[in-house]
C-alpha cells in the first residue's frame, strides 16, 4: 500500500474495503425475517415448473450470528493490520519485518553451523563431507536457477565444473563473484565495422578453435580482430581474467561456435548480469558456497 503515487488509490481503496463491509451488513438486515405466529410462511410470488415454489423463511439463527462475527472479525483485523490503504494498523505488522524476523531467527539458529568454517582455508572447506553437503544445498537454492543443479550451466550461463574460468577459477575470485556479482562488458560493434568486416572478423574468431572457416575472410579478419577486439581478449586471443574477457582460441563457448552466433555477439555485443549475493547470503554462507564450487573443477574428494 505505500507504492500508491497518490491519495486517489488510498481512498479508493479505503472506500471499497468499508463499502465492501456495509454491503454484507446490509444482505443480513434485508433479509431480516421472523417466523409468524402460527408458522404459517407466505410464499414470495415466484415459481417455477408448475410445482416449485420460493417461501418466505427466515434465515437460520446460527447462520445470521456467523455472519455477524465475520464482519466483526473483519473490522478488528483491519484496525490491528493492514488493509485500509495506507493506514498500517495499530500493531504496526508488516510483511517485510515479520520476514526480517523470520531470517534473523532462522539465521541465529543456524549460526553456530557455519560459524566452525568462518575461519577454515577454502579448500579444506571443499575437502570437509559436511561442509560440502551445505555447500551444495545452497547452490541449489541460489545458484541453480542459472548453472543448473550438476553446475554445467547452459547457454549464456558458464559451466562450473570445468577449468575453463572468465574471471579465475582461484578461491578468492570466485568468492568475490559470487559476492559481488558480474557483469558482462562486451560491446556492440554493428556500428564500428561494415557487414564484410564483421564476417570476415568471425571466420578468424571461428579459425581460432579449429572450425571450418573461408581462408580468404579468416586472413582478412586477423586485421579486424587486432584493431577491434585484440584489446579485450589479447593479440593471441587467450583472453584477459581482470575483464571477464573470454579466451577464443579454445573449445568453450558461453553462447555457441555458430557462425550465425558469433555474428550476433560481435554486432550486438552481449550483457550477462550475475547478481551480487553478498547482501543475501553473507560471508559464512558465501565462504561454503565457494568451497562447493571451487571443489567441482578442482577433484576435492566427492566433488561432482
Amino acid at each position: 500500500m505505500s507504492d500508491f503515487i497518490n491519495d486517489f488509490w488510498n481512498i479508493y481503496v479505503v472506500v471499497l474495503v468499508i463499502a465492501s463491509l456495509l454491503f454484507c451488513a446490509f444482505i443480513i438486515l434485508s433479509n431480516r425475517a421472523s417466523r409468524p405466529k402460527g408458522g404459517v410462511v407466505e410464499l414470495h410470488g415466484h415459481q417455477w415448473d408448475e410445482t416449485l415454489a420460493e417461501w418466505n423463511n427466515p434465515l437460520p439463527r446460527w447462520w445470521v450470528w456467523l455472519f455477524w462475527m465475520t464482519i466483526a472479525f473483519a473490522i478488528v483485523y483491519l484496525i490491528a493490520y493492514p488493509g485500509l490503504g495506507r493506514f498500517g494498523g495499530q500493531l504496526n505488522w508488516t510483511s517485510a519485518n515479520a520476514y526480517e524476523r523470520e531470517v534473523a531467527a532462522a539465521d541465529a539458529k543456524v549460526a553456530p553451523l557455519f560459524e566452525r568454517y568462518a575461519q577454515m582455508d577454502i579448500k579444506l572447506i571443499a575437502a570437509d563431507p559436511e561442509a560440502r553437503a551445505m555447500g551444495e544445498r545452497l547452490f541449489l537454492n541460489n545458484c541453480a536457477q542459472c548453472h543448473g543443479t550438476d553446475a554445467r550451466g547452459s547457454r549464456g550461463f558458464p559451466n562450473l565444473t570445468d577449468s575453463d574460468w572468465l574471471y579465475g577459477g582461484d578461491p578468492e575470485t570466485i568468492k568475490a563473484s559470487i559476492t559481488d556479482g558480474r557483469n558482462a562488458m562486451m560491446p556492440a560493434f554493428s556500428s564500428m565495422i561494415d557487414g564484410e568486416q564483421l564476417r570476415d572478423v568471425v571466420h578468424y574468431v571461428r579459425s581460432l578453435s579449429g572450425l571450418t572457416v573461408d581462408s580468404m575472410r579468416q586472413q582478412r579478419g586477423k586485421a579486424v580482430f587486432a584493431a577491434n577486439c585484440a584489446a579485450c581478449h589479447g593479440a593471441e586471443a587467450h583472453g584477459n581474467p581482470v575483464m571477464g574477457a573470454p579466451s577464443l582460441a579454445d573449445s568453450t563457448w558461453l553462447y555457441g561456435s555458430t557462425e550465425a552466433i558469433i555474428t550476433q555477439t560481435v554486432s550486438r555485443g552481449r550483457n550477462g548480469h550475475m547478481p551480487a549475493h553478498g547482501d543475501l547470503l553473507g560471508d559464512d554462507k558465501i565462504r561454503l558456497v565457494t568451497a562447493y564450487v571451487w571443489g567441482l573443477s578442482n577433484n576435492a574428494t566427492g566433488a561432482h
